[in-house]
């Protein structure tokens, strides 16, 4: 697949874009070099061997936990409304 110019001008009108003249020559080759790199990527196997696992190992922090009683008073203060703890929104479901 190449994009042409009636190509580009379905895309311009789907995408309800105008593209200046003197741009779409530049558009169409970067386009088109989108599509090579795509088909490129589609023509490869994967079916040779295990594409999900990894050999990589990240290491887990330990959970800390804050036993700052002022956190949730501090992210609250900033509320434009709060009550006993909670956020206060309004009512969106009938």
């Amino acid at each position: 697949m190449t994009i042409d110019e009636t190509l580009l001008g379905k895309l311009e009108k789907l995408g309800m874009i105008a593209i200046a003249p003197d741009k779409k020559e530049a558009i169409k080759k970067d386009l088109n070099d989108i599509l090579g790199f795509v088909e490129n990527i589609s023509e490869l196997d994967l079916n040779d061997g295990d594409t999900q696992s990894t050999q990589a190992q990240t290491p887990l922090r330990e959970d800390i936990k804050a036993n700052d009683p002022t956190i949730a008073q501090n992210v609250l203060k900033n509320a434009p409304e709060a009550r006993d703890g909670y956020f206060i929104v309004p009512k969106i479901i009938e």
